[in-house]
């Protein structure tokens, strides 16, 4: 600092003055040791006294600034700009203060202010020769940073003049007002509790979080409830470490006039009961952790409580961490004062009616708002400056460009500070702390979508510049400072970014270039394909490693999408689908695993073409297809393709997997013919692996395929050998095979016992089936057992079952979106109808369902769906209808194999001829032509209810004794069943037998 005119540095009646604010350490040496305290606007008004700084000297009464006493050409707004910051040294002024008391009668633009800014620097020097005289505060204001002498009006006073001295300003520590809290009691009151016996608690969290509240609301509990002196001190507009000490003393009214500031708060506060308030400490952490470690160890009755974004990590140090507001995790369901319980919504609600007292939120509005707060997370600067938007825009407005974007410009209140008036700017202010490369690595973790590991972290950070040992460092660094959250429902730990968080360091990251971006991009894609990929071997080691990667599917997606879009890498794609298939078949994601399926089979090249890749693609694909757009040619081709694969690998097990599907895929579409093909090469298959899950797969397909041509003794026997060589049903088989074959075989065998006359043996094993089914929680198999038993609890007559089951069957079709079974629900509801008497709505019912079913290229239903319709117009009595109905069906059957209900046409058939007035020899051969072919089959349901219809044709020609030879054989032959309706028919036609009899004896 230039030398200082005459006689200044002798006059006992000056003194120096500043207060903690900003500016550069290294000006600080040039100076004497300034005096902490504010200075009196007194002094600087009227002829209250001159003000000194370096070569300048003030004289508020002439309006005059002296250089080495010589007069300085200056405007009226430079100088009233000068005496504005000299009056509060060190302190930022903000800049519409300063446009208030410098223009007060007129508005001017910024631009006004930073012209006269820019002259009065260039007249003061400031910058020049080392010499600091202005700081700047970007985006806020400016302060006065230079020590400053003040003296009396009369200079000549000397010495004596020391006792007109002005009086200190009140001191500049007192609390700020207290805010209302809301949900932060318990905090609050846990902090009270604990600093009764002084210590050093830190209040630990993110931006925005509300930490400064919650210490400001603690300050006013205890000085409420104690004898002790609270002060506050906010360090957010402290830059220097240096004036750290400063700052604190200035708070608690402390004159320093001394070289080591330190040295004087400790000698005033040493045995005083003190609660000592230090806000926003993150940016200058290590000086306020060696201040306050100093503080306790000679003041042990003064208490500290500070707020930072990280923990100070000093001696002794407690640490609150501070958590976001509890919102609802869902809203579905829960009423208004329900809604209203949860603290994020009470403070949402509260500003946003505090910012338009007109507005009224109702239950519809509220869940909105529930929503609005789970995006936001629960964090209250956000959910404030969103309440403030829908106060002028409405709760549905906000909530809808919320949705479209995270918005990180939205202003809040205009009192508060600069830094927490938009997110951007609270997030600005903790990346403006962060290292380069704390920035870089910040910046990089924007590519995660949700949850993420420490190994993920580390492999998509490092590169050739910041190793995974830095990177993990790093992260920890970040987390620390709350840019990066710990994710506790990871079982093993994880992290997490904030969602306005996100989109703060995506921003940041797509400003470093295409380059990086799509760097970083490909490594995350990479690092989740090597983990997809490196899962397991067996089904079992695939299912339990993929569990825990539920929250992960977030990530996968980004990976995939990146990878599949216009800067992505074919390499990384194909492969990258192929491995994710699994886990979205494992989670029943059918619609999305046929999407990226099908994109990796069109971007298949030499690299994959016929590999195992393919062929996972290829298998998954034609599953997918099966069940989300119908059995469409494409589903057949591409496991065929996959079995080709398999074939060309000699890949046995893929072979027996990629056979039970394409049996299946033919069964749906009604070729029973291939479908019976694929089930012996499936026991081929079965045997050379010759392990019992093998033998279980292979029996399983053909014993259904026995079961639809008609083979019912053979369906039970491959059916039983099925399940005594198959496991328990698990999940992880049941994805892999695409179907849980143990499932199929108890209800395909729990159908063939109905057909061979073993109802109750059938409904038990239904039953036992669906438990299963749930148990095993696999929406595919569970729609399976639910189809398959239906025609059971039809048959029988269980009709309250059957009713049960469609409504769950149209549940999981529905949540699922499965096609086929949504389309089969409106057929299945006509099923039940006929049997309860009512044909005419079932008939169209059943009609419309058929239509469906066929524009999906799905005909396993279509046999019993036509039998029901066939039956449906003779009981309407459109018996011509259901003549060419029962034709038309008996030709499919016998065209197509599917002849296990042959013989139950061939009675309907029957029913009808003799409706339409045929003769009865003709109704005669059509009912012996059903008992024999239901006796060739084993079929002894449908030959008792062929018998049932022959005796009573008997009966009404006056055959009654050969009709009571034909009842009595069956009625012998009856061992379970009793309350099924075709055993009660059975007994019936008995009783009416045996009446007549009676009555002749």
């Amino acid at each position: 600092m230039p030398a200082t005119g005459p006689g200044r540095s002798a006059a006992l009646g000056s003194r120096r003055t500043t207060a903690p604010g900003l500016h550069s350490r290294a000006a600080q040496p040039s100076h004497r040791n300034p005096i902490v305290d504010p200075v009196s606007s007194d002094s600087l008004n009227g002829s209250a006294g001159r003000t000194v700084f370096g070569p300048f000297c003030i004289v508020p009464g002439k309006r005059l600034l002296l250089r080495d006493g010589v007069a300085v050409d200056i405007g009226g707004r430079a100088l009233d700009l000068l005496i504005a910051l000299v009056e509060r040294p060190g302190r930022v002024i903000s800049k519409r203060e300063l446009l208030k008391r410098v223009w007060p009668d007129i508005i001017v633009e910024e631009g006004s202010l930073r012209f006269h800014m820019a002259g009065l620097r260039r007249i003061l020097g400031d910058g020049e020769n080392g010499d600091r005289y202005i700081s700047t505060q970007v985006g806020v204001g400016y302060a006065f940073v230079a020590p400053i002498e003040l003296f009396p009006a009369d200079e000549a006073v000397g010495a004596a003049a020391a006792t007109g001295i002005p009086k200190p300003a009140p001191c500049a520590g007192s609390l700020p007002p207290r805010t209302h809290l809301i949900g932060r009691d318990a905090d609050a009151q846990l902090l009270v509790n604990r600093l009764l016996a002084p210590k050093l608690f830190t209040i630990v969290g993110t931006g925005g979080v509300g930490k400064t509240c919650l210490a400001v609301d603690v300050g006013h509990r205890m000085a409420a409830s104690s004898d002790a002196i609270v002060r506050f001190v906010d360090l957010a507009q402290v830059e220097d470490a240096g004036l750290v000490p400063y700052a604190l003393a200035g708070a608690l009214g402390i004159p320093v006039q001394a070289d080591d500031p330190m040295f004087v708060l400790l000698a005033h506060i040493a045995g005083q009961a003190l609660v000592l308030i230090i806000d926003n400490c993150e940016h200058l952490v290590d000086a306020v952790s060696a201040i306050v470690e100093r503080i306790r160890e000679h003041a042990p009755r003064v208490c500290v409580l500070a707020t930072s974004r990280e923990p100070l990590r000093a001696r002794d140090e407690h640490v609150h961490w501070l958590g976001s507001l509890d919102f609802p995790l869902e809203s579905e369901g829960l009423s208004a004062e329900a809604l209203l319980s949860y603290p994020a919504i009470q403070l949402f609600a509260e500003r946003a009616c505090a910012g338009n007292a007109s507005l009224r939120m109702d239950e519809r509005d509220l869940a909105l708002v529930a929503d609005m707060c789970r995006r936001l997370e629960g964090i209250a600067l956000p959910i404030e400056l969103a309440a403030v938007r829908v106060a002028s825009h409405g709760v549905a407005a906000t909530h809808a460009l919320l949705g479209e974007r995270f918005s990180l410009g939205w202003s809040g209140r205009r009192t508060a500070l600069p830094r927490q008036q938009t997110l951007r700017a609270t997030l600005d202010w903790s990346y403006g702390l962060l290292s380069p490369t704390e920035r870089l690595t910040f910046d990089r973790l924007s590519v995660f979508v949700g949850p993420f590991s420490l190994e993920s972290a580390s492999r998509v950070v490092a590169d050739a510049g910041i190793d995974p040992v830095t990177a993990v460092t790093t992260l920890d660094g970040l987390v620390a400072k709350g840019l990066v959250s710990l994710d506790h429902a990871e079982p093993a730990g994880g992290y997490r970014l904030l969602e306005m968080t996100r989109a703060y360091s995506k921003e940041k990251l797509l400003e470093r270039g295409e380059e990086e971006v799509r760097q970083t991009a490909c490594r995350h894609a990479a690092f989740y394909l090597t983990l997809l990929t490196g899962l397991g071997e067996t089904p079992e080691e695939v299912f339990d490693r993929s569990g825990g990667l539920t929250r992960q599917l977030g990530n996968i997606r980004a990976a995939l999408e990146w990878s599949f879009g216009p800067h992505g890498d074919a390499g990384i794609a194909v492969p990258l689908a192929a491995a994710s298939a699994q886990l979205y078949l494992q989670y029943s994601l059918m619609v999305e695993c046929r999407t990226w399926c099908e994109r990796a089979v069109a971007w298949l090249d030499a690299r994959h073409t016929g590999t195992a890749v393919e062929m996972e693609l290829q298998v998954a694909l034609g599953l997918v297809l099966m069940f989300t757009r119908g059995n469409t040619p494409a589903a057949g081709l591409a496991l065929r393709r996959a079995l080709d694969i398999a074939v060309a690998l000699e890949d046995h097990w893929s072979q027996l997997r990629i056979l039970g599907r394409l049996q299946i895929y033919d069964e749906r579409i009604g070729d029973y013919t291939t479908s019976t093909v694929w089930a012996q090469q499936a026991r081929d298959v079965g045997e050379a692996i010759g392990q019992p899950e093998a033998i279980a797969v292979a029996a399983s397909l053909v014993g259904v395929t026995n079961l639809l041509v008609g083979n019912q003794a053979g369906a039970c026997e491959e059916l039983q050998k099925a399940l005594r060589n198959s496991h328990p049903s698990e999940r992880s088989r049941t994805i892999y095979y695409g179907f849980d074959h143990r499932n199929r075989s108890f209800i395909a065998l729990a159908r063939a016992l109905w057909l061979r006359g073993y109802p109750d043996q059938a409904r038990r094993l239904v039953e036992q089936a669906h438990r299963e089914a749930q148990a095993l929680d696999h929406p595919v198999t569970r729609c399976i057992a639910l189809i398959w038993s239906l025609n059971v609890y039809a048959w029988t007559g269980d009709l309250d079952k059957a009713h049960a089951n469609v409504a769950l069957l149209s549940q999981l079709a529905e949540s699922n979106l499965f096609r086929p079974y949504l389309a089969a629900i409106k057929g299945f509801r006509g099923v039940i109808a006929i049997e309860e008497g009512r044909p005419r709505e079932a008939v169209e019912w059943l009609t419309e369902s058929l239509a469906s079913l066929r524009s999906m290229h799905y005909e396993l239903l279509t046999t019993s769906f036509e039998v029901s319709i066939a039956e449906g117009l003779a009981l309407c009595g459109r018996h011509a209808e259901a003549f060419v109905q029962v034709n038309a069906t008996i030709e499919h059957c016998q065209r197509c194999g599917d002849i296990f209900a042959l013989p139950e046409l061939l009675r309907l058939k029957a029913g009808i001829v003799d409706a339409l007035g045929g003769d009865g020899a003709t109704v005669e051969m059509l009912l012996r032509e059903s008992l024999g072919l239901s006796e060739r089959q084993d079929s002894r349901a449908w030959s008792l209810r062929a018998a049932i219809d022959l005796a009573r044709l008997w009966l009404k020609s006056g055959r009654s004794q050969e009709a009571m030879t034909l009842v009595r054989r069956y009625h012998e032959s009856v061992t379970e069943g009793f309350d099924t309706k075709d055993v009660r028919a059975l007994e019936a036609l008995w009783v009416d037998l045996c009446e007549p009899a009676v009555g002749n004896a």
